[in-house]
């Protein structure tokens, strides 16, 4: 297979992951949605709203955050689409971009992991960082987060922006958590196919390193223990993964918020330093949650390289 063929049949399969990813969050969203806003209604918020449904259908709730994954998701896909859509064997222009892009991260992928490893998973990891970057991005454009309702000053203008139009995607709680469920479950199954069944229990809970006698027995009881604890850490993984993101990205908006509103007059100067500085902190998280998911699947994978 040439190198082309390759990066092009790459990026096919982390957009086409894309596909399900945002469907996916769209589930969760809709699922969570409805109670974030019973729990939000009443509060005062001081800084921007983790979620403000735009279209209620009853039980379902379209959030502005969910309006903005759409189509954040659109622009990437149709972008890979258009970039990919008369392969030559010299890339240039966009093919280039996206080909540098995707190879970039194989081989990245590949020094941490391994290559066995990376031909199983590389389309997730892709996807997530690639996701992830480009929604961060995207919602420091402006007017995201600052056009919408809010609460009116006697100049006719808007104190507060409390219901935002578009809202950053990884700002709300329901996307983050939705890609650390789907890691979650990739994870369990990733991990079943290098150990099965009896070999994750022992992966867990099983002694290591050659003891005997009584000492045997004791690391025995001592590591069965050390499961549990691992065990409470693995199920912890997916809350730790969302609120790593979410926290970074809400906490990211807030301050913008906050330096824009801090002398009105310069409130198209004073946030520009941040905005540099927030364009890192997103690629800086994108790059946090693939390696966090990267490593913890070499943990549990790694011995099965080594048995090569």
């Amino acid at each position: 297979m040439s190198k082309t063929v390759f990066q092009s049949s790459a990026v096919a399969t982390v957009f086409g992951w894309l596909r399900f990813l945002v469907v996916f969050g769209a589930v969760i969203g809709f699922s969570c949605s409805a109670f974030a806003a019973d729990a939000e209604h009443g509060e005062v918020h001081h800084g921007l709203s983790p979620n403000a449904p735009l279209i209620d259908l009853g039980p379902i709730k379209v959030s502005n955050s969910m309006i903005a994954t759409w189509i954040c998701a659109i622009g990437i896909i149709a972008f890979a689409q258009y970039a990919t859509r008369q392969i030559k064997e010299v890339p240039e222009g966009a093919q280039n971009f996206w080909e540098w892009l995707v190879e970039s991260l194989h081989n990245f992928l590949e020094s941490i992991i391994g290559r066995e490893l990376v031909k199983k998973t590389f389309w997730f990891f892709a996807t997530v960082f690639i996701f992830i970057l480009f929604t961060n991005w995207a919602g420091l454009i402006p007017g995201v987060g600052t056009i919408g309702w809010g609460t009116p000053t006697p100049q006719g203008g808007l104190e507060h922006i409390s219901r935002p139009l578009f809202r950053g995607v990884n700002a709300d709680l329901n996307m983050t958590l939705a890609m650390a469920t789907l890691f979650f479950l990739c994870w369990i199954v990733w991990a079943l196919q290098a150990n099965g069944i009896g070999g994750f229990i022992m992966h867990l809970f099983g002694p290591k390193g050659e003891t005997k006698g009584a000492m045997k027995v004791m690391m025995i009881f001592v590591f069965i223990l050390v499961g549990f604890l691992e065990v409470v850490s693995i199920l912890f993984r997916p809350v730790s993964l969302s609120f790593r993101l979410y926290g970074n990205v809400f906490a990211g908006e807030n301050m913008l918020e906050s330096m824009a509103n801090l002398v009105p007059a310069l409130s198209w100067l004073i946030p520009v330093p941040f905005y540099f500085m927030e364009l890192l902190v997103g690629l800086v998280q994108a790059l946090v949650f693939m390696l966090l998911t990267a490593v913890f699947t070499l943990l549990i994978c790694q011995h099965e390289e080594g048995h090569h």
